[in-house]
């Protein structure tokens, strides 16, 4: 970020706003939250995986307290048919740093007593299957259609940038048709069978040092 801000300085300011496994009502109700407290970008880059864009849900540590603010909360609760419980833990994690970052505490205590935790979690938390044809269309091009028109009332234009994950071709692929005719532009940083599995992590989602490098190089 700090090279790119370097060469680009002379003709645009950049704000960064990171983190990882967000999908896309974290960037739908982060955007609103954004624009209704005055911020007025002219360019809005959303990266965010295929897997995680097509998913019905939240992240549940870090995106409440920085995306969400209280009637935001609601509103995903009311979006994905949360529970009371579920609904109690949201905006619990919205005021409360410890309730918003519990698991991510729990996570780092597992790693340092358990051995080889990693490889446990790569064995129960499967990736899930991205669907394909008229199931992905019917999910991707409203959901699209959404942040580009909500990005366009406030004066911005969306870009979407895919990032590539093991096996991901055919996902690419079908983003960029619904992108196309969401009228969304769209940026793919690599051509994903350029990657084979070894320059991706365990995890089959992010790319380890030998794959970062190839990524840059294109």
């Amino acid at each position: 970020m700090d090279r790119l801000q370097a060469l680009t300085s002379a003709s645009m300011r950049i704000y960064p706003v990171f983190l990882e496994a967000t999908g896309y009502y974290d960037w739908l109700y982060g955007l609103r939250r954004l624009f209704r407290e005055g911020a007025r970008p002219q360019v809005v880059v959303v990266g965010v995986g295929v897997n995680y864009f097509l998913e019905d849900g939240v992240r549940q540590d870090y995106a409440p307290m920085m995306f969400f603010d209280a009637r935001d909360t609601l509103a995903v609760a009311s979006d994905l048919h949360l529970d009371r419980t579920a609904t109690s833990n949201l905006l619990l994690a919205h005021s409360s740093i410890f309730w918003d970052t519990r698991s991510a505490i729990r996570t780092q205590i597992l790693r340092r007593v358990v051995p080889h935790v990693e490889d446990l979690f790569l064995l129960v938390n499967s990736r899930p299957a991205v669907p394909e044809g008229r199931e992905f269309e019917e999910i991707a091009i409203p959901r699209l259609r959404r942040l580009r028109e909500l990005c366009e009332a406030n004066g911005a234009k969306l870009i979407l940038l895919v990032p590539p994950t093991l096996s991901s071709e055919t996902a690419v692929n079908q983003m960029a048709y619904a992108a196309h005719t969401a009228g969304v532009e769209i940026s793919v940083p690599i051509d994903p069978t350029a990657l084979s599995a070894k320059f991706y992590q365990p995890d089959g989602m992010h790319l380890n040092p030998e794959g970062a490098v190839l990524s840059h190089q294109r």
